[in-house]
């Protein structure tokens, strides 16, 4: 039968199977109806008497249909504010078994993506207010090619008190991004002569791609479990590009004695250290490690960003630069773009100088830590998966044993499941021969989808088990621990095998 309502600041029509009992009817025309997208988030559901007398059914089923979805994670509910659609991507028709993924996935895990919902947008709003009232138009006008002052300033106070940055606001350079600042960087080293920068192997393949853009080549650099081996570095050699505070993907932080051997490379060989501090705040288990330019500010470019901290969208980002290099680099921004956007980087600023960014880092610190004890403990679920690095970052590696089945399929399986993940075999410089796992960022889903996330992350990776090599995902539900009391040693998860 078909049923509709009306008022309430909705006007929905729904499709009760009258198969079903009058409450699994309405949940399942409810979900379908938010998995579709018919029903954005954020939308306000009718009170339970209404829908009630709507639908001709009683309060008391429509109460327990609401509960039922609110907690599976469709809706979201607040004393005083009513029931509304909570913040689920909506779900393209499934494929067939065998058949490439494209549906949007239902549980995003992939790595480096910050849980965007838990933005500060309260003081977010609280400093446009002030920015707007105390500079009124002149944060409209054009803006500086290297940033506003007040942000440049900000930021070098901020870099020298939390990440041991030796800087100052007139070598800091605000870009639309990291791939920008890297981009800017890249085309101003290739223009001075520079030939062949050394990469981490693996490393982000997106980023690798922009300096090859920029016509340099590269010379990969292997990983284990002190980092980057800093020691195949030659004069022939340019610029190196790392990661060293949690080295992305395999999270391992650069050892103190290769942090020093890579300084002093460059400054025997003149060469340059572009130090990408991607995740530098998100250390879980001690203080995050200080930023490798403060052992050789003369000859390390830093690299920082708001996209792990408040979002990618912000698209604000900065290079702390040897003095050399801030008047080729401002000439390379006015060039690509003229200036960043001046609003954003005011009220950024505010947020730095009155502590309210401090105040939203803690808070993602511990909100993310708990969310990685709660994975390790999920996936020990699986023990023949190798967890890697240090507590840290917003992703961990899980390498896949030999007897698994290969990584892609491992991943079409995931995604037919409603998971977005990433693999570690495209971060290879050099892919033959290396290892195969995935990067599961623990991060990105909403407070409420994200334990739906683990189960679903569990069903997954237990049907790819030995002995199971020939299940399928129509097969019954596996029986892996969920939500598993974590084990602790000393401050942080030691659920499964961490390499460090």
């Amino acid at each position: 039968m078909r049923n509709s309502w009306s008022g309430s600041r909705v006007d929905l029509h729904l499709d009760l199977d009258a198969s079903k009992g009058r409450r699994s009817a309405l949940e399942s025309a409810l979900r379908e109806a938010v998995r579709q997208g018919r029903l954005a988030a954020g939308t306000l559901l009718p009170s339970t008497r209404g829908l009630a007398t709507e639908l001709g059914l009683s309060r008391g089923t429509v109460t327990a249909a609401y509960d039922q979805l609110v907690e599976e994670g469709y809706l979201s509910t607040r004393p005083g504010s009513g029931t509304t659609v909570a913040d689920v991507p909506p779900q393209a028709a499934a494929a067939p078994a065998d058949a490439p993924v494209s549906a949007i996935a239902r549980h995003d895990l992939r790595p480096g993506l910050p849980d965007v919902s838990a933005f500060p947008s309260r003081a977010w709003l609280a400093a446009t207010r002030r920015v707007v009232t105390d500079t009124r138009s002149a944060a409209l006008h054009a803006g500086d090619p290297q940033g506003r002052i007040e942000l440049r300033t900000a930021v070098a106070d901020y870099l020298g008190r939390t990440r041991g940055v030796v800087t100052s606001p007139d070598r800091v350079v605000i870009t639309s991004g990291y791939y920008q600042g890297l981009s800017l960087l890249s085309g101003v080293l290739a223009r001075d002569g520079a030939r062949t920068v050394a990469v981490e192997d693996p490393s982000h393949n997106v980023f690798r791609g922009r300096v090859q853009r920029a016509g340099l080549a590269l010379t990969p650099l292997p990983v284990d479990a002190r980092g980057a081996r800093v020691d195949a570095l030659t004069h022939e050699v340019d610029a190196v590009l790392l990661t060293p505070s949690h080295q992305y993907p395999t999270g391992v932080p650069l050892h103190p004695r290769r942090r020093q051997a890579v300084a002093a490379w460059a400054r025997t060989t003149g060469g340059l250290v572009i130090e990408d501090d991607y995740d530098g705040e998100y250390r879980y288990d001690r203080q995050p490690v200080g930023a490798l330019q403060g052992i050789a500010p003369h000859r390390t470019v830093y690299c920082g960003t708001v996209s792990k901290t408040l979002g990618p969208a912000l698209r604000l980002a900065w290079l702390a630069l040897p003095p050399h290099l801030v008047e080729p680099v401002v000439e390379a921004k006015r060039e690509a773009d003229l200036h960043t956007e001046s609003l954003s980087q005011l009220v950024l600023a505010d947020l730095i100088t009155t502590h309210a960014y401090d105040r939203h880092v803690r808070a993602c610190r511990l909100r993310y830590r708990r969310r990685r004890e709660l994975l390790l403990a999920r996936v020990s679920g699986v023990p023949e998966l190798t967890a890697h690095g240090v507590p840290a970052g917003l992703h961990t590696l899980l390498t896949l044993p030999a007897d698994w089945p290969p990584e892609d399929e491992v991943l079409s399986r995931c995604a037919r499941r409603g998971l977005a993940l990433r693999g570690l075999s495209e971060l290879h410089v050099e892919g033959r021969g290396r290892p195969a796992g995935l990067l599961i960022g623990f991060a990105a889903p909403p407070e409420h989808a994200y334990r739906p996330a683990l189960d679903a992350l569990s069903d997954a990776l237990g049907s790819l088990r030995p002995g199971r090599r020939g299940s399928t995902d129509s097969e019954p539900r596996t029986s892996l621990p969920r939500h598993t009391p974590v084990t602790r040693s000393g401050d942080h998860a030691e659920s499964v095998h961490v390499e460090s």
